[in-house]
């Protein structure tokens, strides 16, 4: 098992229809809707750049080349930028390409997290890797993904990340039983996939954080359909369960779920009064509104 090795590698699925976010993502994949300044795939490449992963394996739908062009050179608008003499935007897009190494897999039907995760096998080989759902934007500092990578470091153990949600809530997350191990980790009991509200053993939701060791593929391939006729990655893990153990760390930061509307909304306005440039404006623009 590889499992002393480091992580290098993170699993982005991007495959999904955006059907909460319908009619915009008719014909805007959901990743490129514009968050702010940036779109939303780009936060999370972000955030593993900083965390130290440097290769981004994107899962896209056959139909959807967008997300990967975003990091693929631009020699066309390059060339126009820089005769202009815009050197801030310049220097913008061309560090777009200089991110990390992207690799694009195609999940050819939305078969589910687990299947999306399975996809994306051959790019990862036997080694430890994470996963990152773009519609989950966290702002922590140290990196959420950070965080876990630690706590992988010192256990050699799947990681995931939690936070509680409101018990009206748990049949939207895949929801842990945890017990405390210190400050805020966890060492998981069970896992279960959007139980009702009277079935959730807990309030412990995951969100969209993972750091996993390369056995879950096999956990994966014998996993059947699950929630919504989907291959679940919490099945998976909870097969792993019986084998290994897994850590649960509480999210330390603010966590935005950008698939909804009303989550898409409150994150552009988390980030924009974060903005240096924007956050005077849109601060004087809620006054106004709300008056």
């Amino acid at each position: 098992m590889a499992t002393s090795r480091p992580v290098h590698t993170t699993i982005i699925p991007a495959a999904g229809l955006g059907t909460r976010l319908l009619p915009i993502t008719v014909a805007v994949p959901k990743e490129l809707l514009p968050l702010v300044d940036r779109p939303i795939i780009q936060y999370g490449v972000e955030e593993a750049v900083r965390s130290g992963l440097d290769h981004i394996v994107l899962i896209t739908n056959p139909g959807s080349l967008q997300p990967a062009s975003h990091f693929a050179p631009q020699p066309e608008l390059e060339r126009i930028l820089a005769e202009r003499g815009n050197a801030e935007l310049l220097t913008a897009v061309r560090s777009l390409k200089k991110m990390a190494t992207v690799t694009t897999l195609h999940q050819k039907k939305p078969l589910g997290l687990g299947h999306a995760v399975l996809t994306g096998r051959p790019a990862v080989g036997n080694e430890p890797f994470a996963v990152m759902l773009p519609d989950n934007v966290i702002d922590s500092d140290p990196p959420a993904i950070k965080q876990m990578l630690d706590v992988f470091s010192e256990f050699r153990a799947p990681v995931i990340l939690f936070e509680r949600v409101a018990s009206h809530a748990v049949d939207r997350y895949g929801i842990i039983t945890a017990e405390f191990v210190r400050d805020n980790l966890f060492r998981v009991i069970d896992l279960v996939e959007k139980p009702t509200p009277d079935e959730a053993p807990s309030n412990f939701a995951i969100i969209g954080r993972y750091v996993l060791t390369p056995d879950i593929f096999d956990a994966l391939e014998s996993t059947k359909a699950g929630h919504g006729s989907e291959v679940q990655l919490t099945d998976a893990l909870r097969v792993l369960l019986q084998d290994r153990p897994i850590y649960a760390l509480e999210l330390q930061g603010s966590h935005q779920d950008v698939g909804t509307k009303i989550g898409f909304l409150e994150a552009t306005l988390h980030f924009a009064l974060k903005h240096p440039e924007f956050a005077p404006t849109i601060e004087a623009a809620l006054e106004r509104i709300t008056k």
